[in-house]
């Protein structure tokens, strides 16, 4: 069995569109006919959909709050509207126990990985309650047990977790939010980092952006405020 989705006419906003999985989720998008518009602190990966220019791509910092307001009301001006919102963006550090972290640290994780969800989804939601569109956020596996060294990072998309929970009970029948926990995505950058991992047990990019399409499209319509596991054999 092979599922076809159609998002013609809907507009999709990707936070962290640069990265492999937001341009993974770009490219699914666009391929189900979405209007796409992806944005990120970093300029895209050259030769991808937002390098070619295929994708129209909104430079900026979603840790501040006016510029998550610019990027966002400059997709639903330059396009009629918003449908659904993907929160990418994200970042892992760690290595550290709790008393060697820094400060600098933990704060960095939280902005990069919970405060770029509340602050698109802040703005974004008035938007979406009009075309009772969708939000699906990216938690984590390790969002639901400690762990060491990387607490900072698990606390973190357990924030994203929850405060997907919040906002699907806040917006009951109007907007549907969701997360995704993958575990390690099979990335080039995660790859360098761990040259010695079981590789195939990883998850491409290109199956979670599936995922997430899902549970932006019309075949889930009473799924709201889940987390739901993309681990593949990971």
């Amino acid at each position: 069995m092979h599922a076809e989705f159609d998002f013609d006419g809907d507009v999709v906003l990707v936070t962290g569109a640069s990265g492999a999985l937001g341009s993974a989720v770009c490219q699914t998008f666009a391929d189900a006919g979405a209007t796409v518009a992806g944005t990120d602190v970093v300029e895209p990966n050259e030769d991808t959909e937002l390098d070619r220019g295929e994708v129209p791509f909104y430079r900026g910092d979603l840790t501040d709050d006016e510029d998550a307001e610019r990027v966002v009301s400059g997709v639903v001006e330059a396009h009629g509207g918003l449908d659904c919102l993907c929160n990418v963006a994200g970042m892992w550090k760690g290595g550290d126990p709790i008393e060697d972290t820094d400060v600098e640290t933990f704060q960095q994780v939280f902005d990069v990985n919970l405060k770029t969800m509340y602050l698109a989804s802040k703005h974004a939601l008035p938007h979406l309650q009009e075309s009772e569109g969708a939000i699906v956020s990216v938690s984590a596996r390790a969002s639901l047990e400690g762990g060491e060294g990387d607490g900072p990072y698990r606390a973190s998309k357990a924030g994203v977790r929850l405060l997907t929970e919040t906002i699907a009970e806040e917006n009951e029948g109007k907007v549907r939010a969701n997360a995704v926990m993958p575990s390690v995505i099979d990335t080039p950058a995660n790859r360098e980092m761990m040259p010695d991992a079981d590789h195939d047990s990883w998850v491409d990019p290109a199956d979670i952006a599936r995922v997430v399409l899902t549970l932006c499209s019309d075949a889930v319509p009473p799924t709201s405020g889940a987390a739901v596991p993309v681990y593949g054999e990971a």
